[in-house]
């Protein structure tokens, strides 16, 4: 198979590297790096819910995420200078929150409030699939804090979550597009699945022609392998953190 732009194989992640705790101030931070893709997930805990948890005993998770001005190469004008929300952004941090909250047993919980905010600093493609990834290390490590404290019962993270992008690019299936690759991609698609090998969302999209069923299964394969790597990566982090 020929080699990518950057000399990866089709079948390679970029680069992954996590940073626990990155900020102080925060319940539990994560800075996830994957390639030149930088994203900063950061928890924080509410003594609170939404009024309509109010009284039954639940949780909530959700999550914003904003891309800071100089994320890209063209700077980036912030959305609360403009008066509200792009589409794209509200789009994503509703995929980010849906994916955490399928992770956890919101009854286990009690009524807290967990806010992840997703905060790219650098993007290079990929970054939706970077926030969820990230954001799940940073949740998990919030809950294990909150249980240890007594705020949470045990049990609250159902399983371990990660997210990663795949396409077809120049004809070929390949693994965590970059920013060149994503942006010519002639199929686009960002997969969630958890710990016990079930999809929490797909979302793929044909740029050009349309794709086959047999093109689906292998970018699927390609996911699920890709996926299967990062949540190795973050049970060795978090288990070294723990240390």
């Amino acid at each position: 198979m020929a080699k990518r732009h950057d000399q990866r194989d089709p079948s390679q992640l970029r680069e992954v590297a996590v940073t626990l705790d990155y900020t102080e101030m925060a319940l539990a931070s994560c800075l996830i790096e994957v390639g030149k893709t930088r994203v900063l997930c950061s928890v924080s805990a509410e003594d609170r819910v939404p009024p309509w948890l109010r009284g039954k005993g639940s949780g909530w998770v959700t999550a914003e995420y904003a891309m800071l001005p100089a994320a890209t190469r063209e700077r980036t004008p912030r959305e609360a200078v403009r008066g509200k929300q792009g589409g794209r952004t509200v789009e994503i941090q509703r995929l980010i929150g849906r994916s955490l909250r399928s992770s956890v047993d919101l009854k286990r919980m009690g009524e807290i409030e967990l806010v992840v905010d997703c905060d790219v600093i650098q993007a290079d493609g990929g970054t939706r699939t970077a926030s969820i990834t990230g954001a799940s290390l940073a949740l998990r490590l919030a809950l294990a804090r909150l249980e240890k404290a007594g705020r949470v019962r045990a049990g609250v993270i159902t399983s371990a979550l990660a997210a990663v992008s795949v396409g077809i690019v120049d004809g070929q299936p390949v693994l965590d597009l970059d920013y060149p690759e994503d942006s010519s991609a002639e199929v686009d698609m960002n997969v969630v699945m958890n710990q016990k090998g079930e999809y929490v969302e797909i979302q793929g999209t044909a740029e050009g022609a349309p794709f086959s069923k047999v093109q689906l299964v292998d970018l699927l394969k390609l996911a699920e392998s890709g996926i299967g790597q990062l949540l190795s990566l973050g049970d060795q982090i978090l288990a070294e953190h723990a240390q």
